[in-house]
C-alpha cells in the first residue's frame, strides 16, 4: 500500500508522479498532463508553488 505524503518532498528527493491540469495561450485550450509523461519526453520540469493565488502566471 502506497503511504501518503505527509511533510512535502525535501531537496534530493524524487517527486511522486502526479496529474496537473494545463492551460495552452496559444490555443486557449486546457487539458492535462502527468510528472511521468514529461520524465518519458525528456522534458525539463520546474515545479513552484504560489499560495493563495488563482491566476496564471
Amino acid at each position: 500500500m502506497e503511504q501518503p505524503i505527509c511533510c512535502g518532498v525535501k531537496l534530493g528527493q524524487c517527486v511522486p508522479d502526479f496529474k496537473l491540469e494545463t492551460f495552452n495561450p496559444g490555443t486557449f485550450g486546457f487539458g492535462e498532463i502527468t510528472l511521468n509523461e514529461l520524465r518519458k519526453k525528456g522534458k525539463w520540469t520546474v515545479l513552484f508553488f504560489y499560495p493563495a493565488d488563482f491566476t496564471f502566471v
